[in-house]
């Protein structure tokens, strides 16, 4: 499924703003793909990380993906500054947005991803999520993502009260609630990404909601349950031998 408009004629310009308008209510940007928002209408989606993919077999890895029925991508920025670890930058994103045409959804963990925000919209960014804790207040950031065409999330930690971005989420379209720190491998799902779920759903029930650390089959079917429409998985995909039967065993898994 391809997400960005090649020529299109003024009339159906016209018909998918109208559309658009009827869908997000309020919201004042034109997107330049409206891949996952388009995600939001239907039934929870599965994100596989990418983190922990074959970089040595990337273009197989996710075709590999794309067959299993795999509708959106996630990518895991780390700057080795905001987050101890360093993962990758813009060629990454690059060489996944050559290979397919599934949306990009890129989680900035960076000290200062103002700096870069133009960058990862050009290497083929759909969604770029910065984190609350980088500053007092990320609307001013927000807006700038939004004025790329591609969709602004943001992204709390754990321990992060929500009253810390009620302020901003009327100017994201997409809140990432993380269910471990980020940055850090090996960490148990924290039950506190499902209170927030819950609270952010009943508040703002326009934002998609996004959870991502330690969903696998055990977690899955809370989170729905609260409310998470995108659910980032790592291990429980690439962790298996066969990707398909994990991805169907997790969809099994989210109506338990």
């Amino acid at each position: 499924m391809a997400f960005r408009w090649l020529s299109p004629c003024p009339l159906q310009v016209g018909l998918v703003f109208l559309g658009w308008s009827m869908m997000i209510g309020l919201m004042q940007t034109t997107y330049r793909s409206p891949g996952l928002r388009e995600l939001a209408e239907a039934e929870p989606k599965i994100l596989p990380s990418l983190l922990q993919c074959d970089f040595g077999n990337l273009q197989r890895e996710i075709e590999t993906l794309e067959q299993v029925g795999i509708q959106a991508l996630h990518l895991d920025v780390m700057d080795g500054h905001f987050v101890p670890n360093f993962t990758y930058g813009m060629p990454i994103v690059q060489a996944v947005r050559r290979y397919s045409h599934l949306p990009l959804d890129v989680h900035l963990m960076m000290s200062n991803p103002g700096d870069y925000i133009t960058q990862f919209v050009d290497a083929g960014a759909d969604c770029l999520t910065v984190h609350a804790e980088i500053s007092a207040d990320a609307a001013p950031l927000l807006q700038r993502i939004r004025s790329q065409g591609v969709l602004a999330g943001l992204a709390i930690n754990p321990g992060t009260p929500l009253t810390v971005v009620d302020d901003c989420l009327d100017h994201c379209d997409l809140l990432l609630i993380m269910s471990v720190d980020a940055g850090f491998g090996g960490q148990a799902f924290n039950p506190v990404a499902l209170e927030k779920l819950r609270s952010v759903q009943e508040t703002h029930p326009e934002l998609l909601l996004e959870v991502d650390g330690g969903v696998n089959l055990k977690t899955i079917a809370e989170c729905t349950r609260a409310g998470a429409q995108l659910l980032v998985v790592g291990s429980a995909i690439f962790g298996q031998e066969d990707y398909r039967s994990a991805v169907q065993r997790l969809i099994g898994a989210m109506d338990r």
